[in-house]
């Protein structure tokens, strides 16, 4: 058995949820914070038998493509305020981080 836990960008999780779930896999979804962006996230934990997995990535990477998106960034904590001129930059989100282990041991209880 294998577990994927995937972190995608919320805008992408509802569709991903959905499409995984009518295929007969199991989804749990927990909030999660990007550490870069500060925005909310996804993580989906999934778990199946091996040979099932990599249809489950396959879904991940259809389902949640990389945008490119123009932010202000904030202000640096704890620096001079007064200096700082937030300058629009593009950066690329969305995309998934996907991640495949293996488990030991499963009980459903």
């Amino acid at each position: 058995m294998k577990l994927m836990i995937a972190v995608v960008q919320d805008k992408d999780a509802g569709r991903l949820i959905e499409t995984l779930m009518g295929r007969g896999f199991g989804v749990t979804k927990l909030a999660s914070t990007g550490g870069f962006l500060k925005e909310g996230n996804t993580t989906l934990m999934v778990g199946a038998e091996a040979p099932r997995i990599a249809e489950a990535v396959d879904l991940v990477k259809n389902l949640c493509p990389s945008r490119r998106q123009v932010i202000t960034p904030l202000a640096p904590v704890g620096g001079p305020v007064d200096s700082y001129v937030p300058y629009p930059v593009e950066v690329q989100v969305g995309g998934a981080a996907i991640f495949v282990l293996d488990v030991e041991r499963f009980e459903k209880v």
